[in-house]
């Protein structure tokens, strides 16, 4: 189950969070063995956020969470079409993405675990 929480520095209306998460959706695939009938996805905007001690401009940070691992090919390839959505749809420039990546050994759901 992968799970990505991003937060914005900008608004995200109703529309572009929809489109975002279709997009996100399709994103997670390029992680062999994981598909958007499991991901779950949070949303934060209008964050107050600093990068270089300047708030001057719009920022995303982004944390992905799976379970089990994955290649560093697979994450370069998750990083450039997240930072590409996130550029696209919102205009914050890849140079103003962070994105962190977590492994988990132990996943629990439905009252169990993986």
């Amino acid at each position: 189950m992968p799970y990505i929480r991003t937060t914005v520095s900008n608004e995200l209306t109703d529309e572009k969070r929809e489109s975002i998460k279709a997009k996100f959706g399709q994103a997670i695939a390029l992680i062999p063995g994981k598909s958007e009938s499991w991901l779950m996805l949070s949303f934060e905007d209008n964050m107050k956020m600093y990068f270089r001690g300047d708030e001057s401009e719009d920022y995303a940070y982004l944390e992905v969470s799976l379970f089990g691992s994955a290649s560093d090919a697979a994450y370069d390839r998750l990083t450039a079409a997240l930072s590409e959505i996130i550029n696209e749809e919102l205009g914050i420039g890849r140079e103003n993405i962070y994105i962190k990546y977590e492994e988990a050994e132990h996943w629990g759901w439905n009252g169990n675990n993986f």
